[in-house]
């Protein structure tokens, strides 16, 4: 669609905010200067709109009553990706995350991960009084991402568990794959008999057995890690849905929380969380150690930026020993749309010669990453073909 000049001018008038410099010789009215007193607000200079030279600078006040207000006028004025982008920029620029602990802000926000991530570092100083408005922002977000996620991650990780599973040699009709058997042996048919001789049988050798795989996510909750540490409670309630994992859940920072026996509700392990602090990796993957059972049939995901604050050597150690007794490790220096924005490079090259490869993982790539860790699949081949697609 071709853009008007008039249109072109109209834009460059509400990304500089009007005032005698700004060149766009532009005035606005109606829906466009209440657009325009909104962005004023948040971006101009003294957070009265009058906008001076230039593009627009930061100068929201902080009044609560004030900005509850303007928060209701950005969902009115702005679609839902643009409130967001406003409301990180009005808690991370203008450090308003304080007014979140009064009620009438958090009614009036838009729900979305990054306000999640913001309300949980609040965790323990928020007062009683708007907690329970806390956790329904929360509770919204989170049920969004659970329909957003559950059936994908149900579908591939069942799917991943029900192929692990087979064999060659099924021990009773029921246990037999027939139609992955006849698709096998169709080279085998007799047309003058009308059938097939099945030379080869594939059937499930766990059928009616119970739990197949062990799944041990531990969470890095260092504040950067705000976004992950949401997203993988969601999978961590999905994971532990399923009948045929048993899912434990562990966060940490400098000590280690055991979360499992709350998967049933993920925003109750969101508040049993505590964003911010230092980092123990070492500590914590010692405590999964003792998660595990079977060391064979277990999946082992580390979620971390990998900046240690224990000790380096044993931690690597840790994480060697576990592979070389058969867990398959995962490490994810973020679960989280926006990717890892740093993480420490030396670890991550010392985890890559143990053969044990850390990437940034999106929400969407998390289920199929744990249908090929399931299948023990070379991860380090996923994560090559995924950077090959990408760039394709």
């Amino acid at each position: 669609m071709t853009v008007t000049e008039d249109e072109r001018m109209r834009r460059w008038r509400l990304v500089l905010g009007g005032g005698a410099a700004d060149g766009t010789g532009c005035g606005l009215a109606g829906a466009d200067a209440q657009m325009d007193a909104a962005l004023g607000a948040l971006y101009d200079s003294g957070g009265d709109g009058a906008g001076g030279s230039g593009a627009r600078s930061a100068g929201l006040g902080t009044s609560a009553p004030r900005v509850a207000r303007w928060l209701g006028d950005i969902r009115s004025y702005f679609p839902t990706s643009v409130v967001q982008v406003m409301q990180a920029d009005a808690m991370d620029r203008l450090g308003l995350s304080q007014l979140l602990l009064e009620p009438e802000m958090l009614e009036a926000v838009q729900p979305d991960i990054h306000l999640v991530g913001t309300l949980l570092s609040l965790n323990k100083v928020m007062p009683n009084a708007v907690k329970e408005s806390a956790r329904s922002v929360v509770r919204t977000v989170v049920a969004d991402l659970e329909r957003r996620l559950s059936q994908r991650t149900r579908s591939l990780v069942g799917g991943a568990l029900d192929r692990a599973a087979r064999t060659s040699r099924p021990r009773r009709a029921a246990d037999i794959d027939w139609d992955r058997t006849i698709r096998l042996n169709l080279r085998h048919y007799l047309p003058d008999r009308g059938t097939i001789v099945p030379e080869r049988l594939v059937g499930y050798a766990r059928r009616g057995q119970g739990v197949q795989r062990d799944v041990v996510l531990a969470i890095d909750q260092s504040g950067s890690m705000a976004s992950s540490v949401v997203y993988a409670s969601v999978f961590g309630a999905v994971l532990a849905s399923l009948r045929t994992l048993r899912t434990s859940l562990v966060v940490f920072d400098t000590s280690v929380v055991d979360l499992t026996d709350q998967l049933s509700d993920p925003v109750e392990v969101l508040f049993g969380t505590q964003l911010g602090g230092g980092t123990d990796i070492n500590r914590a993957i010692a405590y999964c150690q003792g998660l595990i059972r079977r060391p064979s049939e277990s999946i082992f995901v580390l979620i971390s930026d990998l900046y240690e604050g224990g000790v380096r050597q044993e931690m690597l150690r840790r994480i060697s020993a576990m592979t070389a007794a058969g867990v398959q490790v995962v490490v994810l220096l973020a679960l989280s749309d926006e990717g890892a924005s740093s993480w420490d490079r030396e670890n991550a090259a010392a985890l890559a010669r143990l053969g044990v490869p850390a990437f940034a993982c999106t929400p969407d790539a998390f289920p199929e990453v744990m249908a090929a860790a399931i299948q023990r699949r070379s991860l380090a081949e996923w994560v090559e073909r995924e950077r090959a697609a990408a760039d394709a």
